[in-house]
């Protein structure tokens, strides 16, 4: 079995960040995010990245991010295009945010052909979570059963002190995913409470323990096709709305309700941090120039 591929979903807009996040320096170095991912997942193993990223930028991120890992690993693109839908729907008039992460992950349905993993290129994940699911992907047999599995973080460890930020809320049995639930705005009140709301506009209160999905996926290319299957589903639902996405949470959610896959929950000891909005950045620069001081990282990771 060949190497994994690391694919890493930088094609959104950066809205509430104020400009790409994605480009944005933020070790000793000047290294990005997604600098410290690519370099964890070369030394976990994996053998291909493929960033889906949109084609009005990709010169510039080509210069800044792809071609500084091309002597290091097998570096390809996808673009997320918002006219990518199936065939026989069209594109709502007016239409101009982004279908979501699974449309995203769809985007490279042309350019994997290996297990591989999702993550967000805004997010920091941690050696140790790289490893876990290279490991995964490593084993993956779907002679009897389609298996993915998904890296876990406690709720409490990933909340930005600067605004409400979006989570899959997990339930697993036996090291079993059995749901995941994408909950919007969590964010910490004033006497302590955790709190989100669901997609129905429920207001509910969060465990600080709770295991979230922060978009770290570990998947078979089985899963492009499901993967068709459940997007053709929520455009049949949604096509026509404005606003509307399909999240990765979700589709997961409903293959494993149906039983047509299991997903591992995969634990890690990990930090995760990321940057959603401009302030969380201070502590993102904090937090890499201690993991390079500790000798987790290279103090430069360019050359």
């Amino acid at each position: 079995m060949s190497s994994p591929t690391l694919l890493l979903l930088a094609a959104g807009m950066g809205s509430r960040y104020g400009g790409l996040k994605q480009l944005d320096p933020m070790g000793p170095g000047g290294e990005t995010i997604l600098d410290y991912s690519v370099f964890d997942a070369i030394r976990a193993g994996f053998g291909k990245v493929v960033f889906v990223i949109r084609e009005d930028f990709a010169k510039v991120f080509r210069e800044q991010v792809g071609d500084t890992f091309a002597d290091r690993i097998e570096v390809d693109y996808a673009y997320q295009r918002l006219d990518d839908i199936p065939r026989g729907f069209t594109l709502p008039e007016g239409r101009v945010k982004p279908w979501g992460t699974a449309h995203a992950v769809r985007a490279a349905r042309e350019v994997i052909a290996e297990p591989f993993a999702v993550i967000n290129a805004d997010d920091f994940y941690g050696r140790d979570a790289y490893v876990r699911a290279a490991e995964f992907l490593d084993g993956a047999d779907e002679t009897t059963r389609v298996t993915y599995c998904l890296v876990g973080y406690y709720l409490e460890r990933t909340l930005s002190d600067h605004g409400g930020v979006n989570r899959g809320l997990t339930v697993a049995k036996d090291g079993l995913l059995q749901n995941v639930e994408e909950i919007l705005g969590i964010e910490q009140e004033a006497d302590g409470r955790i709190t989100g709301e669901t997609a129905r506009g429920e207001t509910r209160t969060l465990a600080p323990e709770a295991v979230v999905s922060m978009n770290f996926w570990g998947f078979t290319p089985r899963f492009f096709t499901q993967l068709e299957e459940e997007f053709l589903r929520f455009m049949a639902a949604h096509g026509k709305e404005l606003k509307s996405e399909c999240y990765i949470p979700t589709v997961v959610d409903d293959l494993v309700a149906r039983g047509d896959a299991e997903c591992h929950a995969l634990a890690t000891t990990s930090s995760w941090f990321g940057v959603t909005y401009p302030d969380d950045k201070p502590h993102v620069v904090r937090a890499l120039a201690e993991l390079v001081e500790a000798g987790e990282y290279p103090a430069s990771l360019r050359r």
